[in-house]
C-alpha cells in the first residue's frame, strides 16, 4: 500500500469514516446472478462513496469495463469521486484541449489527426511541437520536435503504429511550469516545478517549491476544473515568455506527494473533506 493510500485512509480515520482500499483491477460484475458487484471479497454497492486514486494501463477492454463499472455504481446512488464522466474527459488529452479552448480557457494551440500528411503540414505550422500520447501520464511518451527530419522519421513511425498524431506547439516558459491542487471550488495548494530541460514532472526528478497563484491563474485553475467537473485535479499552467498563463492539462487522478512537501495544507484531509460532506448533502 503506497503513500497517497495511507494518508488518505488516516484522513478519512479522523473524520470517522472507515476507508478500505481496493484495486479497480479486481472488480468482478455479475448480471441476473444475485449479485453485482465485488471487488476482493467486497460488495461494492454497500459502500457510500469510491475515491478513485488509480486506474492501472490496461488493453481497451479492461479500461472500457472498468469505467462501465464505475458508470453503473454512480447509476446506483453511490458517490464517485471523480465521476467517469470527468475521468473520460480529462484522460483524454483532446477532449480537455477541445473543451478548454472552447470555453475560451487559454491553452496552447493543438493540432490532432490520423493523417501523416496533416500532422507534417501541423508542425511546418507551428515550428516547434510536444508530441503527446492520447492517453498518459507523467511526461511519458512525450517527445519535443524541431527538425524537419526528425518530425518526419517520428510521424511515420507513429504512423506505421497506428497511432493519432497529437501535436501540441511548444510555449516558450522558461526553466518551470506549476501544478495547482483544486478541492472542490478552491486551489489547496500549489508549487512550481523547475528542471533543466522542458520537462517539469516530479516523476522525472524536477524540483519543486511553494507557489502563491496570482487571482488571473487561480481564477483559470477554476474555470478549468468546473469545466471538466471534476470534484478534486491537479492543473498544469504554463507562464509564457510574453506574460500569459496558459492551461496544459487537468489530472483527474493526480499524485500530490511532491506538492505535499511545499506546504502546510494536509491535501489527503482536503480531499476526504470533500467527499465526506458530499456524501452528507
Amino acid at each position: 500500500m503506497g503513500w497517497h493510500i495511507s494518508v488518505l485512509q488516516r484522513a478519512f480515520a479522523r473524520r470517522g469514516a472507515a476507508a478500505d482500499h481496493l484495486s479497480i483491477t479486481a472488480i468482478t460484475a455479475g448480471v441476473g446472478i444475485g449479485r453485482s458487484f465485488e471487488a476482493e471479497g467486497r460488495v461494492l454497492e454497500a459502500y457510500e462513496g469510491l475515491l478513485i486514486r488509480i486506474i492501472p494501463d490496461g488493453s481497451l477492454e479492461q479500461i472500457i469495463f472498468r469505467m462501465d463499472a464505475l458508470h453503473c455504481l454512480e447509476a446506483r446512488g453511490i458517490t464517485v469521486m471523480n465521476s467517469p464522466k470527468a475521468i473520460e474527459k480529462t484522460v483524454d488529452k483532446f477532449y480537455t484541449s477541445s473543451l478548454l479552448e472552447h470555453s475560451g480557457v487559454p491553452t496552447p494551440r493543438t493540432v490532432v489527426t490520423e493523417d501523416f500528411d496533416e500532422a507534417m503540414a501541423a508542425f511546418e505550422k507551428f515550428g516547434d511541437v510536444i508530441v503527446k500520447p492520447l492517453f498518459g501520464s507523467g511526461g511519458r511518451g512525450m517527445v519535443r520536435v524541431s527538425d524537419w527530419e526528425v518530425a518526419y522519421r517520428t510521424f511515420r513511425a507513429l504512423e506505421m503504429g497506428r497511432y493519432v498524431f497529437y501535436l501540441q506547439e511548444y510555449v516558450p516558459h522558461g526553466d518551470h511550469d506549476i501544478r495547482a491542487f483544486v478541492v472542490g471550488d478552491r486551489v489547496v495548494a500549489a508549487m512550481i516545478r523547475r528542471s533543466t530541460g522542458w520537462r517539469h514532472n516530479v516523476a522525472r526528478g524536477a524540483r519543486v517549491e511553494a507557489c502563491q497563484l496570482d487571482g488571473e491563474a487561480e481564477e483559470l485553475c477554476l474555470r478549468a476544473s468546473a469545466l471538466l467537473r471534476v470534484d478534486y485535479a491537479g492543473v498544469d499552467l504554463l507562464r509564457t515568455s510574453d506574460g500569459r498563463t496558459v492551461v496544459i492539462e487537468v489530472n483527474s487522478i493526480p499524485g500530490w506527494s511532491g506538492l505535499q512537501t511545499t506546504t502546510s495544507t494536509d491535501i489527503a484531509d482536503a480531499i476526504a473533506g470533500h467527499l465526506v460532506a458530499s456524501l452528507r448533502r
